[in-house]
């Protein structure tokens, strides 16, 4: 298998000359289990995302747990990627522990080996217990804040768009003359709104997000994802991979003080659904790069929109066999390099 930034044999394939992929790393163990698309338990069901599914535990403890779909556009598509969601809840809980230990602000985490209660598989269609393991996280309950806080360090996908029609990103001026995937000045914090399917997510301003609430809660979250994204990058660099942007989210616990007002980071952290990965050893700007994410999705898709064959709204088109495997396996490559 070739890494490469584009599917190959499409018209706009820009592999690499070197690939180091296999080198990188050993192959990562296969990850084990049932396909879960959607789940079933004897539970509150609070949430069902693009992604996760949000069960309540109580007044203030929740069970997140990870499917296998992927979203790409905002739209969640039909085929799952087996294993995804394994992933998922290991990488997050990895750098969930990470963030702690080093004082990055709090988070909803609690555990990502939890014993759910027996009555919680009492439907008679429930979900096995046994697919569960390894895609379960207890959390903190908490009212999650209406604002994507997305921080680019470098210029690609929506950000490499608005720059070259308008020279800046969520209003911020950029250096003239940048190139595709040019590594910024400094890190930026680009926010957009949070919307319900079928809407889209829209890039805002640091001023309207502030408008909307409040200056203070704004540039405390501007600052707690700077700080926990140059972190993040510094460790990812150290394993050879390029962290070029991410988003987080972040919630006010149930459970807080009356008044307190430290939100805590929630939903998943620096995961190739919420990240861009790029191996550092094949990093070259004015072109796409390599990814360890699902952006070998994302160009398979462009592939069919600018052939007419989708227009970006649901259903979603099925995946082949081919980008499913593929995907799967650069997510089980970011795990393996970056939970070390």
């Amino acid at each position: 298998m070739r890494l490469s930034s584009r599917l190959p044999g499409t018209h706009r394939d820009t592999t690499p000359a070197r690939d180091h992929y296999h080198t990188a790393m050993p192959p990562a163990e296969p990850t084990q289990g049932a396909t879960i698309a959607q789940t079933r338990l004897a539970l509150p069901l609070l949430h069902r995302g693009k992604v996760r599914e949000v069960y309540s535990l109580g007044h203030d403890r929740v069970a997140i747990i990870a499917t296998d779909r992927l979203s790409a556009f905002d739209v969640v598509l039909p085929t799952p990627i087996p294993g995804k969601g394994r992933v998922l809840t290991a990488l997050s809980a990895w750098w969930f522990r990470w963030l702690q230990a080093r004082g990055l602000g709090p988070t909803h985490f609690i555990a990502d080996e939890p014993d759910l209660p027996q009555a919680a598989f009492a439907l008679p269609d429930a979900t096995p217990r046994a697919d569960l393991a390894g895609r379960t996280t207890i959390a903190r309950r908490g009212e999650i804040i209406r604002l994507e806080c997305v921080v680019r360090g470098y210029l690609e996908g929506s950000g490499w768009k608005d720059y070259r029609a308008t020279g800046r990103i969520s209003s911020i001026a950029l250096p003239a003359g940048l190139r595709q995937c040019d590594r910024l000045p400094e890190p930026i914090f680009t926010p957009s709104t949070k919307a319900e399917p079928p809407e889209h997510d829209e890039p805002i301003s640091f001023e309207q997000a502030a408008g909307l609430l409040g200056a203070d809660l704004v540039a405390d979250l501007r600052e707690r994802s700077l700080a926990i994204y140059n972190a993040a990058a510094e460790h990812a660099l150290s394993r050879g991979i390029i962290l070029a942007d991410t988003k987080f989210e972040f919630a006010w616990p149930v459970d807080r003080e009356k008044g307190a007002r430290e939100p805590m980071l929630a939903d998943e952290a620096l995961t190739p659904d919420s990240s861009r990965f790029w191996p550092a050893d094949q990093y070259a700007p004015g072109r796409s790069q390599a990814s360890f994410d699902k952006q070998y999705v994302r160009e398979y898709l462009m592939g069919l929109v600018e052939g007419g064959l989708w227009d970006k709204s649901a259903p979603g088109p099925l995946l082949p066999a081919d980008v499913v495997a593929h995907t799967a396996e650069r997510y089980e490559a970011a795990l393996g390099l970056l939970a070390s």
